[in-house]
């Protein structure tokens, strides 16, 4: 039942995947950096819990929209001008929303923030997915990878210069997504305009094909847990900036670690339906934990580190499904998916604050848990277009490994007819 055969290693890649990896950890941060900081916001700026959360809301539906016009942009200006375009405009509106002096200015410059993620985050997977080495899955692998260790750098480095100031973290992504621009200047060699021109349409039509919506609303349910339990679990901890880097460290740590080890893992010996479904029942059962006991501290804490152990499974096996079952070109597909699942993931903290201000801690967490319950059930309407990506994985996956081991025979003879030469 495996879908990983390959021997392959996926961090035996070029230089430019490298650069646009490089660049992926860095937009990734973006996501848990303001987390230790959000309890600071709301007491420096007099803002509610539910007006502090507007900062992923503005974020990730723009985001999302942003999404449907990734393809458009792409395929007239080129994959490597996408990124740069995205890179740029990020490192613009972090650094603006440092300097910004009231909550409604940073939640508006975090909505430019989004609009610069979506142009980099489309079209960064589909070009490592396209020139990574070692096939569609270690592509996956790698994506994720960088997508973990962008999560668990992210909450250190806003712990860490937020005890500063509440702005250093914004200041901070300026900084280094600099660097990511440059690196990919320098190292992504320039693409070639795709031969057809994408339609703002082509994301929406492609959500008519059954398995890319099913997997995509799946995604916008499971996301609704995974941002209830990022932007609203920091209040009930009452910690102070540098103690919340640490508890989203842990958290990060064991995102990046079940990505890239725990998925393929528990996909090659479950599959993607049955591994799907039993990672997301414990993570709806972790996020009823963190309901239940949202006035024990302790328990509290470890629950939603717990929590980074089925995200980091989720990202990779979804991620890998999504860009199989989908019958329309990736990056179109990686456009559609991520306009719903931004769509579910911009509202939940949002809808957590007002939640809890109307009724109280425990009710975002119960939202959250039966959010990602639903998203079970929607899965399971889409049972057979999971099994048919799972015998593509393993056919691509089998190919790939098959050219290696040609490639590593040659290797070989050329190896041994030089040897005779010189005798």
């Amino acid at each position: 039942m495996s879908s990983h055969p390959s021997t392959v290693s996926p961090f035996r890649q070029p230089k430019a995947v490298w650069a646009v990896a490089f660049a992926c950890v860095i937009s990734f941060m973006g996501i848990g950096l303001v987390d230790p900081i959000l309890p600071a916001l709301s007491t420096s700026l007099h803002a509610t819990p539910s007006q502090v959360s507007l900062l992923f809301t503005s974020y990730l539906v723009v985001t999302a929209v942003a999404m449907l016009f990734t393809g458009f942009v792409s395929s007239r200006i080129g994959a490597k001008r996408t990124l740069v375009a995205g890179l740029g405009v990020i490192v613009v509106f972090s650094a603006l929303a440092g300097a910004s002096g009231s909550i409604g200015g940073i939640v508006g410059f975090r909505a430019g923030w989004g609009l610069g993620n979506a142009l980099f985050i489309a079209t960064s997977l589909a070009v490592i997915v396209g020139s990574a080495s070692g096939g569609f899955a270690g592509a996956i692998i790698l994506y994720e990878t960088a997508l973990g260790i962008g999560i668990a750098i992210g909450p250190l480095l806003g712990g860490e210069l937020g005890a500063i100031s509440w702005r250093g973290p914004f200041f901070g992504v300026a900084v280094l997504m600099a660097i990511a621009l440059v690196a990919t200047i320098v190292l992504v060699q320039p693409t070639p305009e795709p031969e057809r021109r994408a339609s703002v349409l082509d994301p929406v039509k492609a959500l008519r094909h059954r398995g890319l919506l099913t997997m995509g609303l799946m995604a916008l349910c499971y996301n609704w847990g995974f941002f209830t339990v990022l932007g609203y679990a920091p209040y009930p901890m009452e910690l102070d900036t540098h103690q919340l880097g640490y508890v989203f460290t842990g958290w990060g740590v064991l995102v990046a670690f079940f990505s890239v080890f725990g998925a393929p893992w528990l996909q090659s010996r479950l599959g993607i339906a049955r591994a799907l479904y039993l990672n997301l029942a414990l993570f709806a059962a972790d996020i009823l934990v963190i309901g239940l006991f949202t006035d024990d501290r302790t328990t509290l804490i470890v629950a939603v580190i717990v929590t980074g152990c089925f995200i980091g499974v989720n990202n990779t096996i979804t991620t890998q499904a999504v860009m199989t079952v989908a019958p329309v070109e990736r990056s179109t597909a990686s456009a559609a998916y991520g306009f719903i699942r931004f769509i579910g993931g911009g509202l939940a903290p949002y809808v957590a604050g007002k939640l809890a201000e109307h009724y109280d801690l425990h009710v975002p967490f119960y939202a959250g848990a039966a959010a990602v319950v639903v998203g079970i059930a929607v899965l399971a309407t889409g049972h057979s277009l999971l099994a048919e990506a799972e015998r593509h994985q393993a056919a691509d996956a089998a190919r790939h490994s098959a050219a290696e081991n040609r490639n590593e025979e040659l290797e070989r003879q050329a190896e041994a007819e030089d040897l005779g030469s010189a005798t």
